[in-house]
């Protein structure tokens, strides 16, 4: 069906040009389209005149081809740059349609996938065990994130279907690209929500009510490697583990942090209709 429109619309964009640039062309459409009216309006008499209208329609028809074939002829050149021009555009979306993938994730795909079928066949997921309070206040991690002390880590707090999307990604990055992922902060209550947002731009933009964690439709991660918590995305074996974070976010349906204009590559969300107002 793709080729057939691109088809059509080559042919349409020649005839267009040929309308445009050649006067003898004009001449030949504008000269049938009158004999057309002409034609309907006689028709009775084009039948009773048989072989000789019919021969005189050949020749006028012929002279009228051989016509516009010598404006090709003596246009040559510039009729063939039209044509790359024409061409050109068509042909590459159709050459790339289908093929534009993120680079090393694409072998990936399958397994995605057959493990998002799993969960839509109604696979349910159980959270990881608690991790100390203490690995989140570490001083390397609260130069990170200040406020992360008081964060909820509670599983139950979350809307169920989004706590079972972000326990199945959290399931492939283990898996299938050999991360260990850890839930940073999931559900807010009005009061810290409006508490990040005097910290700053730099922590969120959003108060009371104008965020999915609010209700229960978000979350930050980070990864867990060797025993420390790593959150930096200048760490390069954590940016690595962000991008595949999203891809396989995104393949269960979450939208991605890292995609926002202020980057949070560690968050991800489940937008629903008629909440934060949308």
């Amino acid at each position: 069906m793709f080729v057939a429109l691109v088809l059509m619309y080559f042919l349409l964009a020649c005839f267009a040009c040929w309308l445009l640039l050649f006067p003898g062309g004009r001449a030949i459409v504008l000269h049938a389209m009158v004999n057309l009216g002409w034609r309907v309006q006689r028709r009775a008499r084009h039948l009773k005149g048989g072989g000789a209208h019919w021969q005189r329609w050949q020749r006028h028809t012929g002279s009228g081809m051989a016509r516009g074939w010598q404006l090709l002829s003596q246009h040559r050149w510039l009729s063939l740059a039209g044509s790359v021009l024409i061409i050109a555009p068509p042909l590459l979306v159709w050459l790339s349609s289908d093929r534009i993938t993120l680079r090393g994730y694409a072998d990936r795909q399958h397994a995605i996938n057959d493990q998002v079928s799993d969960l839509l066949k109604g696979e349910q997921l159980v959270p990881p065990p608690a991790l100390p309070p203490l690995l989140f206040s570490t001083a390397e991690v609260t130069q990170l994130r200040p406020l992360l002390g008081g964060a909820s880590r509670n599983w139950q707090l979350l809307d169920h279907d989004y706590a079972q999307r972000l326990l199945l990604v959290f399931k492939i990055m283990k898996d299938v690209h050999g991360y260990d992922m850890v839930l940073l902060e999931g559900y807010r209550s009005p009061a810290r929500q409006n508490q990040l947002a005097a910290a700053g731009p730099s922590v969120t933009n959003a108060r009371a009510f104008q965020s999915y964690h609010q209700y229960g439709l978000a979350a930050d991660c980070a990864f867990m490697h060797e025993g420390k918590l790593i959150i930096s995305e200048k760490n390069a074996w954590a940016m690595r583990g962000y991008r595949l974070y999203g891809v396989t976010a995104e393949s269960v349906g979450l939208r991605w942090g890292g995609r926002w204009t202020m980057m949070d590559f560690g968050h991800t969300e489940l937008p629903q209709p008629r909440v934060l107002g949308k």
